[in-house]
């Protein structure tokens, strides 16, 4: 997806973005996003990159992990700005800086992180492979990859429930939220598009990821992906 379109898209309904994914998901994905972090309590990191972290959510919810410092990075400085305000009213700037970074391209050295996290954030990568691959770059050996995104649920009859939902009713509710009108019809399509369950844990093994590994949530709707350098 170029990524001029994605930046642009992703301002303009940033003001809405925290609201809507609330709304759509029923308050899962606070859950989903509690789970994903749960995969690194055993590792205890003390630095964790935060990838495509939007408003940051999912940076604040490593938090119960105690690490010393969370950087998170994205393209959108129209998120960023509300990710920084919830910061702020944390008093927590000390262990969470939020900074324009893209996936493809992170300033960071080599080895410097001990978890890389991406949240509903990797299908929006413009080139998948090498964002995941600038992930594992910064990671330390032994550090563990992380990444929550949307999948499509496999069983009737919520496969079809969720196939008419997902096509018909999120767009519609997320252009009267947002006033956008390609916003939530991007959504269902790149999740349509997105490779998921072990053809994800291919291109992480591919990448040079070991011990991968995924979790479906909530009848396959989200899945969590792990894996170690």
């Amino acid at each position: 997806m170029e990524k001029a379109y994605v930046r642009s898209l992703f301002d303009s309904i940033a003001y809405r973005y925290d609201l809507l994914n609330h709304l759509l998901s029923g308050g899962i994905d606070l859950y989903w996003r509690r789970s994903a972090i749960q995969h690194l309590s055993s590792l205890q990191p003390k630095k964790i990159l935060d990838v495509a972290t939007g408003t940051a959510d999912f940076a604040l919810a490593t938090l119960r992990l105690h690490p010393e410092e969370v950087i998170g990075v994205d393209i959108s400085e129209a998120m960023l700005a509300i990710g920084r305000k919830k910061i702020a009213s944390k008093n927590i700037q000390t262990r969470i800086t939020l900074e324009t970074g893209e996936a493809e391209k992170l300033r960071f050295e080599n080895d410097t992180f001990d978890a890389a996290i991406v949240a509903f954030g990797a299908r929006n990568f413009e080139h998948l492979e090498l964002g995941l691959s600038e992930m594992k770059r910064v990671l330390r050996n032994g550090g563990k990859l992380v990444v929550l995104e949307f999948s499509k649920p496999k069983h009737f009859p919520f496969k079809q429930f969720y196939f008419f939902y997902f096509k018909h009713i999120l767009p519609v509710i997320g252009k009267l939220l947002s006033k956008n009108n390609e916003a939530y019809q991007y959504l269902p399509d790149t999740v349509m598009k997105f490779p998921e369950g072990d053809e994800f844990l291919r291109i992480l093994q591919n990448i040079g990821f070991t011990h991968v590994q995924h979790e479906s949530l909530t009848f396959g709707i989200a899945t969590i992906y792990t894996g170690i350098k």
